[in-house]
């Protein structure tokens, strides 16, 4: 296990908007200077029809600007745990670019649901998105990042949407039914620039193993032809059929075949944790997935 660097803020910016790593930089203080104690949870948003080019004076509408669920509280500790996870992406980056075959970054939080201005999911720092976005500040002209949580990643879509030097496909449960519901669609394909960069590969509740692979298939035929340089894979584990808050029905074993196929495609591969809830086996699932693809 090797120590993550620390990285300038300018490697966030790339990614995130300023304001909003401002705001999250301040905002615990901000919160208890008001007099306020416990959690600082959203209450108010604006939403379609509002403005959200004015940041309000109001500490709670900030909050509510900058979030969209009330699942993902900022205490004490959120920043610096956010902004020292940051570092381990971009580290990973780093070796990934010196030439290394695999590299994983165990962090956390999570990442994939925090997008260019907003957090949510217990997401506040995009890892996925920061270390794509580094490798290719790194040299690389193309990068894909592959999604296999069980949640869309809503935030690393917004963030690539408008590009194709990035391509993202994620396989996830039908946002018709699952968290973040708003966005992971099979239509949503990128635009403008991005127009065909981004796959969707929404499967319904209790789909059959062998329908997740037939999806993983698809999608590693698209970043085949996409060609990058480099793959990033979002890695949540909560795939598994033990998760207490998802429904899909990868066992340990398929999280090995799923690294001995990424093995196969024959690219640099850097690991970013993302979900996972069945705290027990979360370990041997993950590294299941690394020992695939070493193996």
């Amino acid at each position: 296990m090797e120590e993550a660097l620390a990285h300038p803020d300018a490697c966030l910016q790339a990614v995130h908007e300023p304001r909003y790593l401002a705001f999250l930089a301040s905002a615990w203080d901000e919160w208890l200077a008001t007099g306020n104690e416990g959690d600082a949870f959203p209450s108010v948003w604006a939403i379609r029809g509002m403005r959200s080019d004015v940041i309000p004076d109001n500490f709670a509408a900030r909050l509510g600007l900058f979030s969209f669920d009330t699942g993902t509280p900022l205490t004490a500790g959120t920043w610096a745990a956010a902004r020292a996870g940051a570092d381990r992406p971009l580290s990973a980056a780093a070796w990934i670019a010196s030439g290394e075959r695999s590299v994983f970054a165990l962090t956390r939080p999570p990442g994939h649901h925090a997008g260019p201005s907003f957090f949510g999911g217990y997401c506040f720092l995009n890892n996925a998105a920061i270390a794509a976005q580094a490798l290719r500040d790194r040299g690389a002209a193309r990068v894909a990042i592959l999604d296999v949580d069980f949640h869309h990643g809503n935030g690393t879509q917004e963030i690539f949407y408008r590009r194709n030097d990035v391509l993202f496909a994620s396989i996830h449960g039908d946002p018709r039914t699952e968290y973040p519901f708003f966005l992971g669609y099979a239509d949503e394909q990128g635009e403008g620039p991005g127009a065909g960069f981004n796959l969707n590969l929404p499967l319904p509740a209790k789909a059959a193993v062998a329908d997740w692979f037939t999806a993983l298939e698809t999608a590693l035929a698209r970043i085949n032809g996409f060609a990058p340089e480099a793959l990033v894979v979002s890695l949540g584990v909560d795939a598994f059929a033990g998760d207490p808050i998802s429904k899909f029905l990868l066992q340990t074993v398929d999280y090995q075949r799923l690294g001995e196929r990424l093995a196969k495609m024959g690219l640099p591969c850097l690991f970013v944790l993302e979900g996972g809830y069945a705290v027990a086996e979360m370990g041997a699932n993950v590294a299941a997935v690394l020992e695939g693809f070493e193996g």
